[in-house]
């Protein structure tokens, strides 16, 4: 490639898709701007390699470097695997793209190339196997998908990633615009799942099956609240929780409040599984402990642990660390560092995007559709739900970016602002501020390593054989780093990397408030009222600070059903005499808080003492 005077602050690699060769094909260079087409950079002259799907991210910031000229490739290329790369810079944005392994054997198919996953070998070098899951830190254990979702953590604390990200099929659009939102996850997962390990009829009666217990059609409905705002809304599923849009789909776990019940409702009465839920005593929400631990089935087992969901969180990672402990009990996570939590969150990216194109009564192939810019704007905690938001923008949804949102627990913002990861004790002298929103209230985000891992595999300029090896040593060093002095630092340049595609905001609990009124009552004609809980209203705060574009149009998710969240939400509108809160109590809540509960107290935030009460509990269950 080219040598240019300025650092290279993006790098992405990508498989692609090839349909097909055509010669003397050629554009001009504002088409090319416009069209998903890959360049190849020699010397000073850009080729246009022909039909190609491809993507390129911070599409609208790149501009033909000067003295560079444009010519059509005359030739096919005759190397089986070839390396394409473009450089340029523009406002300040620098471009690097990379795509790598285009494979000879797949030059004239029609079908686009099935996913493969990579890890590292034991001898540090890269080995390519079909189905195999990654750990984030260099682990050497191969997985099919099916065992990374049953594990849920590598071995050597990692989590697990896809070596591919796979580009989205030529005519996506089109031949997906009209489709359920189940079918639509089917053609999502078939892109991460080979067919050889789920059949797709397998996998399609596992997808109708996860989702029939919503109340809407839809699964997650798009809302319009006004001109070029919407929200999302996550909570039809059993437990009025974005979570369960992921974990009907897939068993020891620790929750801030909605993971838990997902997970529980999912799983209540399955043989052979027993659930364990960790969550913080007196740190979630009455009608979130409620979920929980009302439910008396003889599989589902409550652990009230003394301590933060942060304490909680490590004790999960510490028992599924202690190998003879996992290998007794086969433990499954269902956290978001649990893969398939993640896979199956990036449909409802994809799925509100068609939902806005009907919305707007604009056909996919109008000038309208494709001059859209979506921003999605998601309150975070442990980061799974914008990392699902990551990889449907790397896969090729027209996301212009991701608006992280936190609250006082503001971790996520502060890296975005200065590159710093860093746990603060507050003014108490805990690193958890309880807040309005607590199931965001987190010191850690365990789902940000998979981030920083992309960060680290984008900046690095090793060759893609060392790569993989050296990119996981950085991310084991940064998470010692954590663990020992409760922070890491990037580069400059990979923040750069990270805002390409993400944004932040802090709020407070005092902002929730006065958004859940506002959005209660509008002064805007043309908004509707709308009932916001305190996270999505978290969200929906940060969203109104924006100053956005006339193509933009965003989109907030609205992560829980208000009813969950009573304290807040009556705390918010107590002065608004139209408002009731049993107008909006869902008639499965009406008296959830008086049912029996099955709970164990777990006196001390302690591994060893998890274990025993586990293991207790197990006797009594199978015995």
């Amino acid at each position: 490639a080219i040598e240019t005077k300025n650092p290279l602050l993006y790098y992405h690699t990508s498989q692609i898709k090839r349909t097909r060769y055509e010669k003397n094909v050629s554009y001009s260079w504002q088409n090319i701007t416009k069209a998903n087409t890959t360049l190849f950079v020699y010397s000073n002259k850009v080729y246009d390699l022909g039909n190609y799907q491809m993507r390129i991210s911070c599409l609208e910031k790149i501009a033909l470097p000067k003295g560079f000229e444009q010519e059509t490739l005359k030739e096919q290329p005759s190397n089986s695997i070839m390396t394409v790369v473009f450089t340029g810079i523009l406002n300040q944005s620098r471009v690097i793209q990379k795509v790598a392994n285009m494979r000879e054997d797949l030059s004239n198919s029609e079908s686009p190339i099935p996913q493969s996953y990579l890890t590292v070998g034991e001898d540090g070098t890269p080995e390519e196997r079909k189905g195999l899951k990654a750990g984030n830190r260099g682990s050497p254990k191969l997985l099919t998908f099916s065992e990374a979702v049953l594990v849920g953590l590598a071995e050597d604390g990692g989590l697990f990633i896809p070596t591919n990200i796979p580009a989205l099929p030529e005519n996506w659009r089109k031949d997906w615009s009209n489709l359920t939102f189940n079918s639509l996850a089917l053609e999502i997962f078939s892109l991460y799942i080979p067919s050889e390990e789920i059949p797709r009829k397998d996998l399609e009666q596992l997808i109708n099956k996860s989702y029939s217990t919503f109340r809407s059609n839809e699964i997650t409905p798009l809302k319009k609240i006004r001109e070029k705002f919407y929200i999302l809304e996550l909570f039809h599923g059993p437990t009025f929780a974005f979570k369960d849009v992921a974990l009907q789909f897939l068993v020891l776990g620790a929750t801030s409040g909605d993971t838990g019940s997902a997970a529980i409702y999912g799983l209540r009465g399955k043989k052979n599984i027993s659930v364990f839920i960790l969550h913080p005593h007196g740190k979630i929400s009455p009608v979130q402990e409620a979920q929980m631990t009302t439910v008396l089935d003889k599989n589902v087992h409550n652990l009230s642990v003394e301590g933060t969901f942060d304490d909680c969180q490590d004790i999960v990672k510490n028992l599924f660390a202690d190998n003879p402990f996992n290998e007794k009990h086969h433990l499954g996570a269902v956290n978001s560092i649990n893969w398939a939590r993640i896979l199956a969150q990036i449909v409802y990216y994809y799925h509100s995007y068609f939902q806005l194109i009907k919305s707007l009564n604009i056909t996919m192939e109008s000038n309208a559709a494709k001059e859209i810019q979506l921003q999605f704007c998601v309150p975070t905690g442990n980061f799974g739900d914008i990392l699902a938001g990551y990889f449907a923008k790397q896969m090729g949804l027209p996301i212009n970016n991701l608006l992280t949102s936190t609250n006082s627990n503001d971790i996520l913002d502060r890296f975005f602002k200065n590159g710093r990861y860093e746990k603060l004790k507050s003014e108490s002298g805990k690193f958890v501020k309880e807040t309005l929103s607590p199931a965001m209230d987190i010191a850690i985000s365990s789902n940000f390593e998979r981030l920083l891992w992309y960060l680290a595999y984008n900046d690095s300029k090793a060759q893609e054989e060392d790569k993989i090896k050296e990119v996981s040593k950085i991310v084991r060093g940064w998470m010692e780093d954590v663990k020992t002095n409760q922070s890491l630092i990037v580069e400059k340049s990979m923040l750069d990397i990270a805002l390409c595609d993400f944004k932040s905001e802090k709020v407070s609990d005092q902002e929730t408030l006065n958004t859940i009124q506002k959005y209660y009552a509008p002064e805007n004609r043309d908004q509707i009222s709308y009932i916001l809980d305190p996270h999505t209203a978290v969200g929906v705060a940060a969203a109104d600070r924006q100053i956005i574009s006339p193509n933009t149009i965003q989109i907030c998710l609205a992560t829980a059903h208000p009813a969950k969240f009573s304290q807040a939400v009556e705390k918010a509108l107590e002065n608004f005499k139209a408002f009731k809160f049993e107008s909006i109590l869902p008639k499965e809540f009406i008296g959830l808080l008086e049912k029996e509960k099955k709970v164990v107290f777990v006196e001390k935030a302690d591994p060893s003492l998890v274990k025993k009460v586990i293991e207790n509990e197990l006797d009594t269950e199978l015995n």
